[in-house]
C-alpha cells in the first residue's frame, strides 16, 4: 500500500475560521499570515479536495496522511481560540475521501494535556498524533507531553514530530529562511531530546520525525566522540524511530540510510509545500521499503485510510 505520511489539506470550514481571525495565524483571502514568516500566497487548488485526490492517485498512492500544519501555531493558541479550529480541522479531514487519512492534533496551551480529546480523535479514525517539534525540544517538553504519549502507546498508535512555528526573524530574511533554519534546528533538537529523554520514558512508542529529523542522526560519530554513548552505539538502530523524507532527495536520503538503515525511512512529500521525490537508491526494493513496507510498520496494519 504505497503511502505518503506527510501532507496538508485544509477543509473548507477550517479555511473559513482562519479568514474570520483578525490576527495571525489568519488568511486574508488566500494570503496566509503567520507571526514568524512573510505573507504566503496560497494556491486555492492546493486545498481543492477533488484536485488533491487526483494528485494522490497520479502519485500512485493508496494512503496520503494529512495533518494540521504546526507552523500555523494553532496548538499554542488559547484554548478558546484553538478549540474551534482543531474541531473544524478534525471534522473536515476525517470526512475526506480515500486515499486520505489524518494525524490528530491537540491544544498545548493548557495546564494538562487533553488526553481524553486525543483518545476521542484516535477512536474517530485518526492514525496517530502530530506534535510540533517545539513542544519536544528538551526533557521538560517530553515530560509534559508524556501523558499524550502514554495514550499512543496504550492504543498502539504512532507520534509524528513536525516543525513548529518559526520565531520572528530579526531583520530581513529570504522567504526560504524558516524552512531551512528554525525548522531544521527544531527537528535536530527534538531528535536528540527524544534519544536522551523520550525513548527511555517511552520504550514502546513508534515515532516518526519529519524532514529526516533535520539530519540529526548523521551526527552519530560526533555524539560518540563527545561522550553521548559507547562506541558500539553508533551503528545501533532504533526500530521504532522513523524518518520522513519531505524536501530531501537522493543524497540526503542515501546518507541517512547509511546512518540508520533502510528499514526506518518512510516516504513523505509535505504537499502542497513541496513535491514528492522518489530517491534513486539503486534498487526497486528500496523504493518499496520507503513507500510501502516501512509506513506499514510505522502505522500498524489497516490504519491510516478509510475504505
Amino acid at each position: 500500500m504505497p503511502t505518503d505520511v506527510h501532507q496538508h489539506l485544509w477543509p473548507p470550514a477550517f479555511v473559513a475560521l482562519l479568514r474570520d481571525r483578525g490576527v495571525p495565524p489568519r488568511l486574508d483571502g488566500w494570503t496566509l499570515e503567520l507571526p514568524g514568516e512573510p505573507p504566503y500566497p496560497v494556491d486555492p487548488a492546493d486545498h481543492d479536495v477533488a484536485a488533491r485526490v487526483r494528485l494522490a492517485r497520479a502519485d500512485g498512492l493508496d494512503r496520503a496522511l494529512v495533518s494540521l500544519s504546526s507552523p500555523l501555531g494553532i496548538e499554542y493558541l488559547p484554548p478558546a481560540e484553538a478549540a474551534p479550529l482543531l474541531a473544524a480541522f478534525h471534522d473536515g479531514a476525517l470526512a475526506l475521501p480515500a486515499p486520505f487519512g489524518v494525524w490528530a492534533s491537540v491544544c498545548l496551551a493548557v495546564p494538562e494535556p487533553d488526553t481524553d480529546g486525543l483518545r476521542r480523535e484516535l477512536r474517530r479514525g485518526c492514525v496517530g498524533l502530530q506534535l510540533p517539534a517545539t513542544a519536544l525540544l528538551d526533557a521538560a517538553g517530553w515530560a509534559r507531553c508524556a501523558p499524550l504519549l502514554d495514550v499512543l502507546t496504550a492504543l498502539d498508535r504512532p507520534l509524528f514530530v513536525h516543525p513548529g512555528a518559526a520565531p520572528p526573524a530579526e531583520g530581513a530574511a529570504p522567504a526560504w529562511w524558516p524552512a531551512l533554519v528554525p525548522y531544521v534546528q527544531q527537528m535536530h533538537a527534538s531528535w536528540f531530546a527524544f534519544r536522551a529523554f523520550g525513548r527511555p520514558r517511552h520504550p514502546g512508542l513508534r515515532v516518526c520525525f519529519a524532514a529526516l529529523a533535520g539530519l540529526a542522526p548523521l551526527h552519530g560519530e560526533r555524539l560518540v566522540a563527545r561522550g553521548g554513548g559507547r562506541g558500539g552505539e553508533r551503528g545501533r538502530v532504533d526500530p521504532g524511530a522513523f524518518y520522513e523524507t519531505s524536501s530531501y532527495g537522493t543524497r540526503a536520503v542515501d546518507a541517512l540510510v547509511r546512518a540508520v538503515g533502510i528499514d526506518v525511512v518512510v516516504s513523505g512529500s509535505d504537499r502542497p509545500y513541496a513535491r514528492p521525490v522518489i530517491p534513486d537508491l539503486g534498487a526497486e526494493a528500496a523504493v518499496h521499503a520507503l513507500r510501502t513496507a516501512n509506513p506499514a510498520r510505522l502505522l500498524g496494519p489497516s490504519k491510516g485510510v478509510r475504505p
